[in-house]
Order: structure tokens, then C-alpha cells, then sequence
């Protein structure tokens, strides 16, 4: 418990944030995973993504969706949403995740935003995870 609470606070001070609150509509589109960097350092690179994120923000309150791309340019979406509220904790944005599942279990997680750029963000759970993101870029097979 206490090793939690110490990364938690380190978390929270050491990632003070740079993100003007204005780029906050950049999360609005589809995304990709592109890495994860583990807590011992460890990572796992993604290539291929068979399923994207689809972020609609406005306002700090928003939803995300899971998607499939198709060869066609369309999506098929899941039904499954996650609720999104972003919070200030002194100039650090917090995404924090809400999710009503099938089961009627409600999951709640935290994920501190790190970086956000028009092509790329960058957040980090509770547990020292950090994901990296990219634009999501739809394969054209008509070129």
C-alpha cells in the first residue's frame, strides 16, 4: 500500500503538466496504440491494430469507443463505451475512465495525460503503466 501511495505521488509531481487546456480537443478522433512501457521499464511495441479508439470529447466530458477498421474506410464500433471526465489537479490533466459493463459491474480508472499532440498522446495509469498513442491513419488500398 504504501509503495502505491508513493507512486501515485510521484505520479502526480513529478508529471507536472505542459498541455495548454485549449488541445484538449486534439483527443477528438480515432487512435491507435503504438507502445506500452511498463513499470520495471520493460515494452511492448504494436504494429498492426485490429481495433482503434474513438475519442469524442467536448467540454472535458466525452466518451470513448472501440472500433474496427475496414478495408472500405468505415468502422464497426462496439457497443461498449467508456465515459470520460478530465480533470485540473493543479495544471495536470487527469482522464478519468468510466465504465458500465455488460455484467452491470461499473469499472472506474485514472490515467494522468503526459503528452498531447494533434498526432500523438501519452498517458500513465496509477500503476507507473505508460501508453503511447498515434493517430489513427486509415489503410488506402486505392493507391
Amino acid at each position: 500500500m504504501k509503495k502505491k501511495l508513493i507512486l501515485v505521488l510521484f505520479i502526480v509531481f513529478a508529471c507536472k503538466n505542459e498541455i495548454p487546456e485549449k488541445n484538449l480537443t486534439f483527443l477528438n478522433g480515432y487512435w491507435e496504440i503504438d507502445q506500452v512501457v511498463f513499470a520495471d521499464g520493460s515494452s511492448k511495441q504494436y504494429g498492426v491494430n485490429t481495433s482503434v479508439d474513438f475519442i469524442k470529447i467536448e467540454n472535458k466530458k466525452g466518451f470513448r469507443k472501440k472500433a474496427q477498421p475496414k478495408l472500405d474506410g468505415t468502422f464497426t464500433a462496439s457497443n461498449d463505451t467508456d465515459i470520460i471526465e478530465i480533470t485540473d489537479n493543479n495544471g495536470q490533466f487527469l482522464v478519468n475512465f468510466t465504465n458500465n459493463s455488460n455484467s452491470g459491474i461499473v469499472n472506474q480508472r485514472t490515467e494522468v495525460l503526459v503528452t498531447l499532440t494533434e498526432n500523438e498522446y501519452t498517458v500513465r495509469n496509477l500503476d507507473g503503466i505508460t501508453y503511447y498513442y498515434k493517430r489513427f491513419e486509415p489503410i488506402n488500398i486505392q493507391k
